[in-house]
């Protein structure tokens, strides 16, 4: 084709657009809060693996495997269409204004299509790979999430309740994914230990951004001095209701070691926890917020111990 230069040819993505891709592709894995996922992973695996009825030379790897990607595309689905629902207050926080949507980088409309994309394929997944039950408490968890706990923050401080609710599902999604079933009380005591932990955790970030959540609007504590109060006793409260639930006579563990990991565990939560209620500091929280994440794989790991 004479007289067409090989420029006009050339339909090698440019500098430019390569760039583009590299930089965008990191805000929309972002939008899924991959370190919440994590811990959600670990939930769910734990569920799968306890709630799995047989002999374990026939675990099935390949069903927990499906269990843990659906789970993933729903959780994912899930963070990311949170951030767009709050991305006019994200912008307020300094904790979350680089969020992707906040800051500018993703669109709304681009974010929006994604969650909902990765929530439907991921409900879908666990639907046609593992069971309807699974694919069920995944989707009422999203729903639940998004459109009860997510409203509840910018109108009262109980939301954390309504927030932790959802926020325990993955052991038993994990566990229905492996039994069928979720009628069997370690499965909600799986449930229990994970909706407890969610207080001490959660008042440990509200603490050291009440500022933060207060110049958006978010209603996570309530005003004045009652917060310090409303703080100390849900931290302090749930972290003491955790430690019968690693007992060993709620398990069925009977071995010394089990014993002394668990006491070990407990009260370091137990500890952390009411020093920031006691201090009412940013470094107390800070402590008891690493304690936290410490705490829940190290506890679902001991209630896998000894299958």
């Amino acid at each position: 084709m004479a007289g067409v230069s090989t420029s006009a040819l050339d339909i090698r993505p440019s500098a430019r657009t390569v760039t583009s891709v590299r930089s965008t592709v990191p805000d929309f894995v972002a939008l899924t809060k991959p370190e919440v996922n994590f811990l959600i992973v670990i939930a769910t695996f734990t569920g799968f693996y306890l709630g799995y009825p047989d002999d374990l030379q026939s675990f099935p790897v390949e069903r927990m495997l499906n269990t843990l990607f659906g789970t993933l595309l729903v959780a994912s689905g899930t963070g990311t269409l949170n951030q767009y629902l709050e991305r006019r207050f994200d912008a307020r926080m300094r904790r979350t204004a680089r969020r992707p949507i906040a800051a500018g980088r993703i669109s709304p409309r681009a974010a929006a299509w994604f969650g909902i994309s990765l929530s439907i394929l991921g409900s879908v997944y666990l639907l046609s790979t593992v069971n309807a039950l699974s694919s069920a408490l995944a989707v009422f968890t999203a729903i639940s999430y998004l459109f009860i706990y997510t409203p509840l923050k910018r109108k009262t401080p109980l939301c954390t309740f309504a927030g932790a609710v959802p926020g325990a599902l993955p052991p038993l999604i994990g566990w229905a994914a492996a039994s069928g079933s979720v009628v069997n009380a370690k499965a909600w005591l799986l449930y229990s230990v994970l909706f407890l932990w969610q207080f001490p955790h959660f008042m440990a970030i509200a603490w050291m951004y009440r500022l933060d959540y207060a110049r958006a609007g978010y209603l996570v504590l309530p005003l004045g001095k009652q917060s310090g109060r409303f703080m100390s006793w849900q931290a302090l409260l749930a972290a003491l209701a955790l430690i019968p639930s690693l007992m060993p006579s709620m398990i069925g563990h009977r071995g010394p070691v089990y014993s002394v990991l668990a006491g070990i565990l407990s009260s370091l939560l137990l500890y952390y926890s009411a020093r920031l209620a006691f201090q009412r500091s940013v470094l107390a929280a800070r402590r008891l917020l690493l304690a936290s994440i410490v705490y829940l794989p190290l506890a679902f790991c001991l209630l896998m111990f000894g299958k």
